[in-house]
């Protein structure tokens, strides 16, 4: 769009004094001639951009004219800095952080300019993990601008057990919880929250909706996760661990020593008995099992059972069984 093209000119003539009509359009991605009615156009809107002749020659603001911006302190820059668009972790949404943070940086004064870019060039932020993110982003936009417009969004939802139901909603907001997006949004049961790479085909319907006069997404967020919290099944197992299986379900788990030690008291050297909280038994079981022998399930005895099961069904299927 040409408004946002003249804005982008504005901040590049702020940012760097003076700038041909060629190393605007190059930075524009626009042609020259089109650089220079844009120039213009600012001109005509009261812009005091000058034109200067010669070698040297180019386009420049009247020496002391800013864009207007509210004064940050360094408490206040240092915040935001800290907010880096790579931390966004999609590549649409940090490509168009970095445009806005340009922009910004452009209109700051000088020293603070100076001062901010020193700061970015400390902090890196890394929003990938070791291992390829599962996480499907592609309807980030479609939810967004259902979002933004107040219209109601139609999708395919994939709930964990791989159910697949269309969803018509009203979307009252999106939540980022450690690079995984959701979308929260009433339903016709209620208030609900969907995770958006489990979305699929979403489609912005021409239709509005009313917003809450009073809604508040950060308390909602607050208050749903509280209760969702309450509501895990809680399941505590008591496990006799290798030293490398505790170190590794430490790093995930609370372990805490066993209250009480039930079965067979005795285990190779280094080994410890612990109490652990699962979310559920299938948790339970999926974990015991993937420590091999290198864990042994004490109790409850329902647990003890599926994975002697399960134990004896991968040794038949072995054997041919």
């Amino acid at each position: 769009m040409k408004s946002s093209r003249l804005l982008s000119a504005l901040m590049l003539l702020q940012a760097h004094g003076r700038l041909s009509s060629r190393e605007l359009a190059e930075r524009l991605e626009i042609s020259g001639r089109t650089a220079h009615r844009d120039m213009e156009a600012l001109s005509e809107a009261g812009v005091p951009v000058l034109a200067l002749r010669g070698a040297q020659g180019g386009w420049e603001l009247a020496k002391g004219w800013r864009t207007k911006v509210p004064g940050l302190d360094e408490a206040e820059l240092r915040g935001l800095l800290m907010t880096q668009p790579s931390a966004l972790g999609d590549p649409r949404l940090v490509a168009a952080a970095e445009r806005a943070f340009g922009k910004l940086m452009a209109a700051l004064p000088r020293d603070l300019r100076d001062q901010a870019a020193s700061m970015r060039a400390r902090l890196h932020i890394d929003p990938t993990g070791w291992r390829p993110s599962s996480e499907d982003l592609s309807m980030l936009p479609i939810v967004q601008d259902a979002v933004a417009r107040d219209l109601k969004l139609s999708f395919l939802y994939a709930r964990a057990d791989g159910d697949i139901a269309p969803r018509t909603v009203d979307p009252f907001g999106v939540v980022c919880k450690q690079a995984v997006w959701y979308l929260v949004a009433r339903a016709p049961a209620g208030m609900r929250t969907y995770r958006i790479s489990r979305m699929s085909k979403a489609v912005v319907l021409a239709m509005g909706f009313k917003r809450p006069a009073g809604f508040n997404l950060g308390a909602h967020w607050k208050a749903s996760t509280e209760q969702l919290g309450q509501q895990w099944e809680r399941y505590v197992a008591t496990l006799a661990l290798a030293p490398e299986a505790a170190a590794s379900l430490g790093r995930g788990s609370k372990l805490q020593p066993a209250k009480a030690v039930p079965g067979r008291a005795e285990f190779p050297a280094g080994w410890v008995v612990v109490d652990v909280e699962f979310e559920g038994l299938a948790q339970a079981q999926f974990v015991a099992l993937g420590f091999g022998p290198r864990a042994e399930v004490l109790a409850p005895e329902e647990l003890r059972t599926r994975v002697r099961a399960d134990i004896a069904a991968a040794a038949n299927r072995s054997a041919g069984v």
